[in-house]
């Protein structure tokens, strides 16, 4: 059986279980990758970056509840990482060997003051042409603009990349504005600021939501290019 039918098959492993977008990166276009978070540092035989995408449901956006949003980005995770994994297992039965990447799984890196994963998700997802990022610093999908969560493998076998995609931001500044913590005044996401103010413990009911999605509810392209949003 020839590569080709091998990476069909194991896409069809993604789709099955959830995966609604699919894309590849060759190596070479992590050459800004920061030092010690390039995917050779992972896998120092990779090739190939496999990013992928399952769709996010918009109706999370317009309730006024905290709840719906926060359990399903919660249930996501994990799905996530299961298609991952069983993408790197089906590849093995083709002797291919990949990697899983966590889907949400961040380290504080020292060097830039930030939290990071070991590959970012967001711009393996852009070189793999799944979407361009945003202002806001979500990636953006023609499909299904920022509401999709990500998911990626490395892939020792090199395999043929597909198209970067033109950037779909026209910088608005309406996530900018709208930033109750003016966690988007300078071109590089106040990181902290922001996971400080949207993220944590309500004290009063005694569990842990995220309870801000501004910048995500207010952008025109937050179901995509493909796509209009009716209210």
């Amino acid at each position: 059986m020839g590569l080709k039918r091998y990476i069909a098959r194991a896409f069809a492993v993604m789709l099955s279980l959830g995966a609604d977008l699919c894309g590849i990166a060759s190596i070479d276009r992590f050459a800004d990758a920061p030092s010690v978070y390039h995917p050779l540092d992972i896998l120092p035989t990779c090739k190939s970056v496999i990013s992928f995408g399952s769709r996010f449901p918009v109706g999370t956006l317009l309730c006024k509840s905290d709840i719906p949003y926060t359990r399903a980005r919660n249930s996501i995770t994990p799905k996530m990482d299961a298609i991952a994994l069983d993408f790197c297992i089906e590849m093995e039965k083709y002797q291919v060997i990949c990697v899983p990447i966590p889907t949400n799984e961040n380290q504080w890196d020292n060097n830039t003051g930030r939290w990071r994963s070991i590959v970012s998700q967001k711009h393996a997802a852009q070189a793999a042409g799944l979407g361009t990022i945003g202002r806001h610093s979500l990636l953006i999908t023609p499909e299904f603009g920022s509401m999709v969560w990500l998911g990626m493998v490395l892939c020792e076998q090199e395999l043929e990349p597909d198209e970067i995609k033109e950037p779909v931001c026209d910088h608005c500044n309406l996530c900018v504005d709208v930033c109750p913590v003016n966690a988007l005044e300078n071109p590089e996401l106040k990181q902290q600021t922001c996971w400080e103010y949207a993220f944590g413990d309500d004290e009063e009911k005694r569990t842990w939501r995220i309870t801000c999605h501004k910048c995500r509810d207010i952008c025109p392209y937050n179901l995509g290019t493909q796509n209009a949003f009716m209210r």
